[in-house]
C-alpha cells in the first residue's frame, strides 16, 4: 500500500537545500513506479551449488522496465533457477524465465512467459540529483509487498567478500528487510537502483549504522542491451578462484574455500593471507580483485603470494568461469 503520510513525513524532514517536484506530481510518480513491482519466487535446481549459501527457494522484487513486461531484478535470485514466478499486486502468479545474469554488476533480468498487463514500464533514472539526505522509495512486491521511505546515507564503492566490486554503490537507511532485488526510487518515480544487501555499515565510517546497498542502475544502462541478447556480459568473462575473504588492516585474508574451486584444488586455505597477484602487492579487496580481474580471460593462469601459517608460498592456479560451475537457468 502507497503511504502517503509516510512520504510526507520524510519529505519534511528532508534538508532544505534539496528541491523536490510538487508534492502532487512526486506522490503520482511514485504512485506509479509502485504498481510496476512485482514478487518473484524461485526455486533452483537439484544438487544446484548456490543452493548452500542461497537456498534451494527464494523471495525477492523485481520491477517491469520493459514493454515486453522485462523485468530487472538482483542477478542472486536467479542463480541456478529451475522455475521462477511473477507474483503480481493483485496477487495473478505468472510463469518466467531469466533472461540474464551479469556477474560484473549482480544485476538479472526475467521475462514474464504470459503477458504482463496492465502495468506499465518504469524509467531509468540517474544520479545527477541524488546525494546523501536525498529521501527515496524502496518498493517490495509478492504477498508482503510494501513501500517504504529511506535516504541516501552514502555513494561509494563497494567490494563483496565473493568476488564482487563496483565502483559505485547507493548505501540508504533506515534498513528493509525484504531488500533483495526491492527497486529504489526517486522522486521524480524513476529507478535508480536494486537492491542486494543489508549491511551494518551503511556511513562507511566503519561505525555502526545498519542499512542497505543498492546496485545504481547508471551500471546497467551500459550492458543491457549486450545483457538482453546475449544472457551475460563480456565484463562477466573474468577469472574466478572461489574465495571468501575480507580485509583487516591493510590485508586480504580468505574466509573460505569452495568446494572443488581454483582455490581449493591449488591448496589455498581459511586463514591465509593474500600478499600478491603475479608479484603486485594487494592491500584490500579492490585491489585484490582488480588485479586478478585484469587477465584478459577467464581461464588465466594466476600466481598468488600467500602467507600460510608461518610461512610465504607462491601458489599458482587457474581461474575459471564461474557461470560455467553452475547450472544455467531455463532461457539464458
Amino acid at each position: 500500500m502507497f503511504c502517503i503520510a509516510a512520504l510526507a513525513g520524510a519529505l519534511h524532514a528532508q534538508a532544505a537545500s534539496v528541491a523536490p517536484p510538487p508534492p502532487q506530481a512526486m506522490i503520482d510518480a511514485m504512485s506509479r513506479a509502485n504498481a510496476a513491482v512485482v514478487g518473484l519466487q524461485v526455486t533452483v535446481a537439484e544438487g544446484a551449488r548456490s543452493a548452500e549459501s542461497l537456498g534451494n527457494r527464494r523471495q525477492g522484487s523485481g520491477v517491469v522496465i520493459g514493454s515486453d513486461g522485462l523485468i530487472l531484478t538482483i542477478g542472486y535470485l536467479l542463480l541456478e533457477a529451475e522455475s521462477i514466478q511473477i507474483v503480481t499486486q493483485d496477487n495473478k502468479v505468472l510463469p518466467a524465465q531469466a533472461v540474464g545474469y551479469d556477474q560484473a554488476t549482480g544485476f538479472g533480468l526475467v521475462k514474464p512467459l504470459l503477458p504482463l498487463r496492465g502495468i506499465a514500464p518504469v524509467p531509468l533514472g540517474d544520479l545527477s540529483d541524488t546525494r546523501p539526505g536525498t529521501v527515496l522509495m524502496a518498493a517490495t512486491g509478492g504477498e508482503d509487498g510494501d513501500v517504504n521511505m529511506t535516504q541516501l546515507v552514502s555513494l561509494r564503492p563497494f567490494s563483496g567478500y565473493w568476488e564482487y566490486f563496483i565502483e559505485s554503490a547507493l548505501f540508504t537507511s533506515p534498513p528493509i528487510e525484504n531488500h533483495s532485488g526491492a527497486p529504489l526510487f526517486n522522486q521524480r518515480g524513476e529507478l535508480i537502483g536494486v537492491g542486494s544487501l543489508l549491511v551494518l555499515d551503511a556511513m562507511g565510517d566503519k561505525r555502526r549504522f545498519p542499512g542497505n546497498m543498492f546496485v545504481p542502475v547508471t551500471l546497467l544502462k551500459p550492458i543491457l542491451a549486450e545483457l538482453q541478447q546475449t544472457g551475460s556480459t563480456k565484463l562477466s568473462r573474468r577469472p574466478w578462484l572461489g574465495l571468501t575473504s575480507t580485509e583487516q588492516g591493510g590485508r586480504v585474508q580468505v574466509l573460505q574455500v569452495n568446494k572443488e574451486g581454483p582455490a581449493e584444488s591449488a591448496g589455498l586455505q581459511p586463514g591465509d593471507l593474500v600478499l600478491a597477484v603475479d608479484g603486485a602487492k594487494v592491500d584490500s579487496l579492490e585491489s585484490f580483485y582488480k588485479k586478478l580481474w585484469s587477465h584478459p580471460e577467464p581461464d588465466a593462469d594466476v600466481q598468488l603470494t600467500v602467507l600460510q601459517g608461518a610461512d610465504i608460498k607462491t601458489i599458482k592456479l587457474k581461474g575459471a568461469d564461474r557461470m560455467s560451475t553452475m547450472r544455467k537457468p531455463a532461457g539464458i
